[in-house]
């Protein structure tokens, strides 16, 4: 620590802040030479939070004190509470002159253990969540340091190749924050404290191998350091360092895969427990007094989503998501609008001069009216681009459906009437949510992800085009006007209106931004930032051009890779859920039915023999709805679980929930009709009066 540092932090008992405050505690407490001290302070940094470790931690400490004092007096309440409600009664005979001992000190005993206690636990829960704020931070900014890695080496090996020099290229790659995140902000402190603090970039790539929190990006420095002291070849090494870190990004996707198999296997395991635990339950209500509602609930309603649920949060902890964003943003001496939010809330660029002038707020209000007007007229365009807006129009409408069944007493409104007609009431109550709002999201999020990622199907193709024609001795534009005329595909007509623009007179730098945040996919962004940067020194980057379509062929093969594990996690995870909706069939068929027929048949005849007994508590209505609701809920459950690993996204599950759902409602209809024909005659007969009202307003419609 320097010693303005320390004599900043001796001074901060007169600070009026809550670490101020607490500050000589901390002096009492810690020495600033100590291994805790020391880690708190390396995590700040690696968090790259820029607190004072001392007021840190003493602000830690009057948090947990806080916390521990408010445990503190509801642990004394707390043993007030057990004194009043449970007295004192001597387990174990004493004599008489201890017994009153321990009658005088007994009440003071409990309330100082019980507030002990309590206190210690907010006291730890208060200092030890803030201490560990960086610690999490320092983690998350790690993992996305080491998923960036890859690309960035390749990125810096690319304008290598480029002809930049080595402080070039440190630049460059702490100006690409917008694409290369965590990584870039790494290199932005190597820059700034060459350019603010006088030191040599030697120095400054020591210390930020040092400082910062990946390891994987430390070794790099430290390599790197060492080829700029020796004078090696800087584009030899980065070209190695690919290479690497290319390998290393194979061998982490295929660690990744291999756990997420033995997910899979888990979750097959875990999916079927509850299945076994309402068996369980019903068949212990049978024979004994009847059953257990509660637990039954808790086992169909609580345990199923919250298995779930944990299986989602122990994927999500070894899934890599994509970084970023995806858009390409100016830098600070650039002109140029970033197109991020919905047009009519967002008009552009007039939102620089409103306010100014009357005209900017016309041009203002008359670009928001232009804009809700293409709404309106192709509002399926608007939802594609913005999906999830959807919501805002399907919400009231079920809203305004599931009135309109209560009102003229379509719908079950009692649990008693969910019963008497399971299917029925969970249609109206669960299916038609699902159908109303899912459906419609599933289809414009499907729709938008399939035309933004159709543009990478033919990149890593139309870049060797690219390259091979720059090559020639053509400038881009040219190569980029020659492969828009010898390809086909999303691609290619990109490149064309691409030339258009520059033709008009937009830069070449702005039309690839533009290009870029129309699909804004992370991996285009880092593919086109790439070009972008190169074309600005020299219009020849055949060599750049041949570094991105190398990266891009190598994020084909991984994601490839990918797609072929998890296809069959996914299959795993399908097949237990259709295993399970087959079981749950099976016992509202063949067990239900056969208990409650033996149940009945022992009660007419008033028979004393215990297969009377045994079947005479069923419940068939009541068991037939929790199973419905069962399989119903395992159905959402394993879809989002399915789409997740799929795509590392949850509205990806969107679709299969609703595949799985209807395969469900189709299922349990068939097994109620078995059942129960009069209830799946009136489901029957509410569709069919709703299609045959449906064809009937399109057939006037063509007519008109």
């Amino acid at each position: 620590m320097s010693l303005e540092t320390k004599r900043q932090a001796e001074e901060t008992p007169d600070d009026n802040s809550l670490g101020g405050r607490f500050y000589p505690l901390y002096r009492r407490l810690f020495d600033d030479n100590s291994d805790f001290v020391k880690g708190v302070e390396k995590k700040l940094a690696q968090a790259r939070m820029a607190d004072n470790v001392e007021l840190f931690i003493s602000r830690a400490l009057a948090v947990g004190l806080i916390a521990g004092l408010g445990l503190w007096i509801l642990g004394v309440l707390v043993g007030w509470l057990f004194l009043q409600l449970f007295g004192w009664s001597g387990l174990v005979p004493l004599p008489d002159a201890l017994s009153q001992v321990i009658d005088i000190i007994r009440e003071p005993a409990i309330l100082l253990l019980s507030g002990l206690i309590f206190g210690s636990i907010g006291f730890a829960i208060g200092f030890g969540s803030l201490v560990a704020v960086p610690y999490f931070r320092a983690s998350a900014r790690e993992r996305e340091i080491n998923i960036l890695l890859a690309d960035s080496v390749s990125f810096m090996y690319a304008l290598s190749v480029g002809g930049m020099n080595q402080l070039e290229i440190l630049r460059a790659m702490a100006k690409a924050d917008d694409t290369y995140g965590e990584v870039a902000k790494e290199f932005q402190s190597i820059v700034l404290e060459t350019e603010y603090f006088d030191t040599d970039y030697r120095t400054a790539i020591r210390n930020q191998a040092l400082e910062t929190p990946s390891d994987e990006l430390s070794q790099f420095l430290t390599d790197m350091l060492s080829i700029v002291d020796s004078g090696g070849d800087m584009t030899d090494f980065l070209e190695d360092q690919k290479n690497k870190q290319l390998r290393t990004a194979q061998q982490e996707q295929k660690k990744q895969l291999d756990t997420l198999e033995l997910f899979g296997e888990m979750y097959m395991t875990l999916s079927l427990f509850p299945l076994l635990l309402i068996i369980i339950l019903v068949i212990m209500g049978l024979m004994g007094n009847g059953l257990d509602r509660f637990l039954l609930n808790g086992t169909v309603y609580g345990l199923i989503p919250l298995i779930g649920a944990a299986f989602l949060v122990l994927v999500s902890t070894v899934t890599q998501d994509e970084i970023g964003d995806g858009y390409l943003r100016p830098e600070a001496d650039e002109e140029f609008t970033v197109d991020e939010g919905i047009g009519v809330f967002n008009p552009g660029l007039v939102e620089r001069y409103t306010g100014d002038k009357q005209v900017f707020d016309q041009i203002k209000r008359r670009e928001g009216t232009h804009e809700l007007m293409e709404i309106l007229r192709s509002p399926h365009t608007f939802f594609k681009d913005h999906p999830k807006l959807i919501l805002l129009v399907t919400t009231p409408v079920t809203a305004l459906v599931m009135i309109g069944l209560v009102v003229s007493g379509a719908a079950p409104t009692s649990i008693d009437g969910i019963q008497a007609s399971p299917v029925w009431g969970t249609f109206v109550w669960m299916y038609l949510p699902i159908y109303l709002n899912m459906l419609p999201l599933a289809v414009f999020h499907e729709w938008n992800v399939l035309s933004r990622k159709g543009v990478l199907g033919n990149l890593s193709e139309n870049l060797r085009k690219l390259a091979s024609a720059n090559d020639t001795g053509m400038t881009l534009l040219e190569s980029i006007k020659t492969v828009s005329e010898t390809s086909s595909g999303k691609l290619a007509e990109e490149f064309e209106a691409m030339h258009a623009k520059v033709n008009y007179g937009t830069s070449l730098k702005d039309a690839l931004r533009e290009f870029n945040n129309k699909y804004h996919l992370p991996r285009l962004a880092r593919t086109i930032k790439l070009i972008s940067e190169a074309q600005e020194a020299s219009s020849q980057i055949q060599d750049v051009l041949s570094t991105a379509a190398v990266a891009s062929e190598n994020q084909d093969e991984i994601a490839r890779e990918r797609k072929a594990r998890t296809r069959m996690q996914m299959v795993i995870i399908i097949m237990t859920f259709l295993t399970l909706l087959a079981v749950m069939g099976l016992l509202r068929v063949q067990f239900l039915d056969t208990m409650a027929s033996l149940g009945s048949a022992g009660s007419g005849a008033n028979s004393e023999a215990a297969g009377g007994e045994f079947g005479a508590n069923i419940e068939t209505g009541y068991l037939s709805m929790v199973f419905f609701h069962a399989v119903t809920i395992q159905a959402v459950v394993s879809s989002f679980i399915a789409g997740y690993i799929r795509s590392v996204e949850l509205m990806a599950g969107l679709k299969y929930a609703v595949v799985l759902a209807t395969i469900t409602l189709i299922t349990w209809t068939v097994v109620e009709q078995v059942s129960n024909p009069q209830e799946t005659a009136a489901l029957l007969l509410f569709v069919g009066s709703t299609g045959r009202s449906y064809l009937t307003s399109q057939t006037r419609n063509s007519k008109h």
